[in-house]
C-alpha cells in the first residue's frame, strides 16, 4: 500500500474512533451506574434497604417500618432526623417512640441513614470532611420512585424533620412541589440568608460537623443561599398542607433536668443554655415563616409552645399532633 493511502486510513481510522468517543458510539466510556435498590434484608416488618446513588456514588442505608398489613398499596410517611443524620442515637428510632405510635397506621415508615451535617441539600463542591452531598438529587429525583417499586406504595409521601432537618423538609418541598403532599418541621430554621440563619447554619455544619459552608452554598454573598431559603421561596409551598411548631426557649422543670443528667457538672448547664438560644432562634424563624406564609395567603397549621426547649420529647410530642396533617396528605384517616 502506498504511503498517502496508508495515511488516509489512518486519518479515517482516528477520525471515527474520535467521533465514536465524542458521540456515544462503541468506542465511549461505558454508562455511568443507574440509581438502584441494591438490597433488601427483611427482619418482620422492619426492612433494611440499601440504595444506590448514581449522584452520590455511594450506597445509603434506608430502614422502612412496613404497615401491619402489607397486602394493599400504602403512602410513604419520611421522617428525617437532624443534624447527625440518624448515623448515631440521634435518631427518631432511638429517642423516640414513633415507630410505635406509626405502627397501626396504613403507611411505610421510611427513615433514611446518612448525611452528617450537610442539611440534606446539595452541596455545590466535595467537602474534605462531609465527602460529596447530593442529598436534595438522592431525595427529589432518585429514591421515590425507587421506594414505589420496592414496596408497592401508592405514590403519596409526606415528610417530616426536626431541627436542621426543619429547615430541610421546607427546602425540598419547594426544591419538588407536589412530591410530599404534607410536610410537618419541627424546630426548624425556615431562614437561612439573613445574617443571623446563615451563622446558625454555620455553627451547625462547621462548628459541630466540622464541615465548610463554603463548599455547600458558597461564599457568604453567594446567591445559593437565598436560593435555598424557605422564607424567601415560599410560594412554592402553596398547595402543601403544612405543619410547623417550635417552642419559647423557656424551659420547664423536666428540661432542666433532663439536659443535667445528660451532662452533669458545668457542660449540663452549658448544654442547656444552648437548647434554650437554639429553640428561641428557631421560635423566631418558624414566627417569620408564619408571616410570609399569611401576607401570601398559604395556610398552615401551627403549633407554638409558650414554653420548651430543643430537644427531644417536643419532636414526639409534634409528630403526634401534626398526625393528622399528615394522614390527610397520604389520603389517609388520621
Amino acid at each position: 500500500m502506498k504511503l498517502s493511502a496508508l495515511r488516509n486510513t489512518a486519518a479515517v481510522a482516528l477520525t471515527a474512533a474520535l467521533s465514536m468517543t465524542l458521540l456515544g458510539g462503541t468506542a465511549s466510556a461505558a454508562p455511568d451506574k443507574p440509581s438502584a435498590v441494591t438490597s433488601i434484608v427483611k427482619e418482620g416488618r422492619n426492612w433494611h434497604l440499601k440504595v444506590y446513588s448514581a449522584a452520590m456514588d455511594t450506597e445509603i442505608p434506608v430502614d422502612v417500618q412496613r404497615p401491619a398489613d402489607d397486602s394493599k398499596p400504602a403512602p410513604n410517611m419520611w421522617l428525617l432526623s437532624g443534624l447527625d443524620g440518624g448515623e448515631g442515637t440521634a435518631s427518631w428510632q432511638a429517642q423516640t417512640d414513633a415507630l410505635e405510635f406509626l405502627a397501626d397506621k396504613p403507611v411505610n415508615v421510611v427513615l433514611p441513614i446518612g448525611g452528617r451535617g450537610s442539611y440534606y441539600t446539595d452541596w455545590e463542591k466535595v467537602d474534605p470532611e462531609l465527602g460529596n452531598n447530593k442529598w436534595r438529587t438522592f431525595f427529589t429525583e432518585e429514591l421515590p420512585a425507587l421506594l414505589d417499586d420496592a414496596l408497592g406504595s401508592t405514590g403519596l409521601n409526606s415528610l417530616a424533620g426536626l431541627s436542621t432537618s426543619g429547615t430541610s423538609v421546607l427546602q425540598l418541598a419547594e426544591a419538588k412541589p407536589g412530591l410530599w403532599k404534607s410536610v410537618a418541621a419541627y424546630s426548624g430554621c425556615a431562614q437561612i440568608a439573613d445574617p443571623i440563619g446563615k451563622q446558625a447554619v454555620k455553627f451547625s455544619v462547621e462548628t459541630w460537623a466540622g464541615g465548610n459552608t463554603k463548599n455547600m452554598y458558597g461564599a457568604d454573598d453567594s446567591p445559593q443561599w437565598a436560593a435555598n431559603d424557605p422564607v424567601i421561596n415560599a410560594e412554592k409551598l402553596r398547595g402543601t398542607k403544612l405543619y410547623i411548631s417550635s417552642g419559647s426557649g423557656i424551659p420547664v422543670a423536666a428540661d432542666v433536668l433532663y439536659y443535667l443528667n445528660q451532662a452533669p457538672g458545668p457542660m449540663g448547664a452549658v448544654n442547656l443554655s444552648l437548647g434554650m438560644i437554639i429553640e428561641g432562634a428557631t421560635n423566631a424563624c418558624s414566627v417569620n415563616l408564619k408571616n410570609r406564609l399569611d401576607g401570601l395567603g398559604i395556610p398552615a397549621t401551627y403549633q407554638f409552645n409558650p414554653v420548651g426547649t430543643h430537644y427531644w420529647p417536643y419532636w414526639e410530642e409534634a409528630l403526634h399532633k401534626s398526625w393528622p396533617v399528615l394522614a390527610e396528605g397520604m389520603g389517609i384517616p388520621a
